[in-house]
């Protein structure tokens, strides 16, 4: 039987099609992404419950992956500490072939059996850690092969994959399969499997932030204060909150390093 994720593609002759009918194709695609994850969420749900359970008790959270899987997971994990203030380690992206392999593809990387575990031991996982296997195919050795591993430690595992019934999914104990169904150029993961991966992503990591504190109300409080557009944003924010002039905010802001820790002081 063919993968989901292998199968012919709706679109034919793409080489014929003029750049108007090959984008609007694409976004064609594109539009079936998100009821496709939408249909995920009761699987999502769980997997995150159960992560900021051990994340609550000093657990992290580690996805792991190869080629566009992999780098999504990187991306997901470099943006958190800047979005929630968090420290560099809570979330961490592992791709198959090392850090270079986000601009360059590793041959044959993702095929090893046992890089992916060696790779998560480089950083003394726990039973209070949590990982997440990212692959489209659900056939990828170095993320299956760590994840049943890290079933036998009793390391809280979870997938995301756009294929039903894939050994990555049997080997995770909360899977995700979100099924896209073919992609514009046949085989191409990295377009609406890709496109499907991200979103989970966001959802989860932004799940688990918002339980752990990391957001009041819908603001991030705890941003980084890295460049003048979020020093301006979060001056506007506490602002907001204080009830005081621009100019004071931005002291208080500048003062205490993060929003709420400007919000606090000035409050006590």
């Amino acid at each position: 039987m063919i993968k989901t994720t292998e199968q012919e593609s709706n679109h034919t002759d793409l080489d014929q099609k003029s750049v108007l009918q090959l984008l609007q194709g694409i976004n064609e695609e594109d539009q079936k992404v998100a009821s496709a994850v939408q249909n995920s969420i009761a699987q999502i749900e769980p997997l995150v419950i159960e992560i900021v359970k051990r994340m609550q008790k000093g657990g992290r959270l580690f996805y792991l992956g190869a080629g566009t899987s992999g780098r999504l997971g990187v991306v997901d994990a470099s943006e958190c500490p800047p979005t929630f203030g968090v420290e560099q380690d809570l979330i961490v992206g592992i791709i198959a072939g090392g850090d270079s392999a986000i601009r360059k593809a590793v041959e044959f990387a993702e095929d090893s059996s046992h890089l992916g575990f060696e790779d998560l031991e480089g950083f003394k996982i726990s039973s209070l850690d949590s990982v997440i296997g990212i692959a489209a195919s659900g056939t990828t050795p170095y993320v299956i092969e760590a994840l049943k591993k890290c079933n036998e430690l009793n390391i809280l595992t979870g997938c995301i994959t756009n294929n039903e019934g894939s050994p990555l999914a049997l080997n995770s104990r909360y899977p995700i399969e979100v099924v896209v169904g073919p992609e514009f150029v046949t085989g191409s993961t990295r377009m609406k499997s890709g496109t499907a991966q991200k979103l989970v992503l966001n959802m989860i990591s932004t799940s688990v932030m918002i339980q752990l504190g990391r957001v009041k109300g819908n603001r991030m409080v705890d941003m980084q204060l890295s460049n003048n557009k979020l020093v301006d944003r979060g001056t506007l924010m506490v602002q907001k909150a204080l009830n005081i002039d621009y100019d004071n905010a931005n002291s208080l802001l500048l003062k205490y390093g993060s929003v709420r820790a400007a919000v606090d002081a000035h409050k006590s």
